[in-house]
């Protein structure tokens, strides 16, 4: 081995024989408390939360040397890919307007997102259809089925709405898909006195937040699973969800969860 590396005999123990640094020994205890905080997270923190997390502890550790360690320790974010389909080649159901555009919020309830994500169940496409607050990215209601139409947006809308009885004139921002254009969703929205907002014609990136968020739920609870029930996906959509809104740091928040921001903002 020592001709293989082109170290001496000597050399090798008395490396060997050498104590551990203390730099080494700090190492050691600040990986603990990584895996200690990445644990906490159920394995989705990077490096960025970790240093977040770890520094409200009063962990003095640089966010370099917090990457560093989890690096050579392969410990990572689970990150996942979302699927785009492009709008252009889309048929548009309506001429909604987007009513959210450069409009600057100064708290929760003022506008409203909304979006359909897909999940594999058993082989079988199933809905996820998910109402999040847009200035805390909390999310205020949600609604899973086997089938993508207004039923499913319906339910979403109406459990936020439970949730938090909004005044008249919130805005309540989405794509331009049938699921919202229908007749039916169009009603409710009338009965509740809320505004009805769209992406505009090929801008995806009018609903930037809650792609956002599907983005981040895929890769905690859904990358690298497989669901072989509708009620496995559910309850793992249900414990998430409380998770994500109460717990989650949020790096768009100053590293705060949806409710803690909305809380402070009060």
């Amino acid at each position: 081995m020592c001709r293989l590396y082109e170290v001496t005999r000597a050399g090798f123990y008395a490396w060997r024989s050498r104590e551990r640094s203390e730099r080494e020994r700090q190492n050691e205890a600040l990986l603990g408390r990584i895996r200690r905080v990445h644990a906490a997270s159920r394995g989705i923190y990077g490096s960025p939360r970790v240093f977040q997390a770890l520094r409200k502890h009063g962990c003095t550790a640089s966010e370099n040397r917090i990457a560093r360690v989890m690096k050579r320790h392969k410990i990572r974010a689970r990150v996942a890919t979302i699927r785009y389909t492009n709008p252009k080649l889309q048929r548009f159901f309506d001429s909604g307007r987007n009513e959210q555009l450069g409009l600057e919020l100064t708290g929760p309830d003022q506008v409203w997102v909304d979006d359909i994500t897909y999940i594999k169940v058993a082989g079988v496409y199933r809905y996820l259809a998910m109402v999040m607050d847009k200035y805390s990215r909390r999310v205020l209601g949600w609604a899973y089925g086997r089938r993508k139409d207004v039923a499913l947006t319906l339910k979403a809308l109406n459990r936020a709405v439970r949730s938090r009885k909004p005044q008249r004139g919130l805005i309540f921002h989405t794509d331009r898909g049938i699921e919202y254009a229908a007749g039916a969703f169009k009603q409710r929205l009338s009965e509740l006195g809320i505004t009805q907002s769209m992406n505009r014609p090929g801008k995806v990136t009018d609903n930037a937040y809650i792609e956002s968020f599907f983005h981040s739920m895929k890769s905690d609870i859904v990358r690298g699973l497989t669901f072989t029930q509708d009620d496995e996906i559910e309850s793992a959509v249900r414990d998430y969800v409380p998770f994500y809104n109460g717990t989650r740091l949020h790096s768009s928040l100053n590293y705060v969860p949806p409710a803690t921001f909305e809380r402070l903002a009060q």
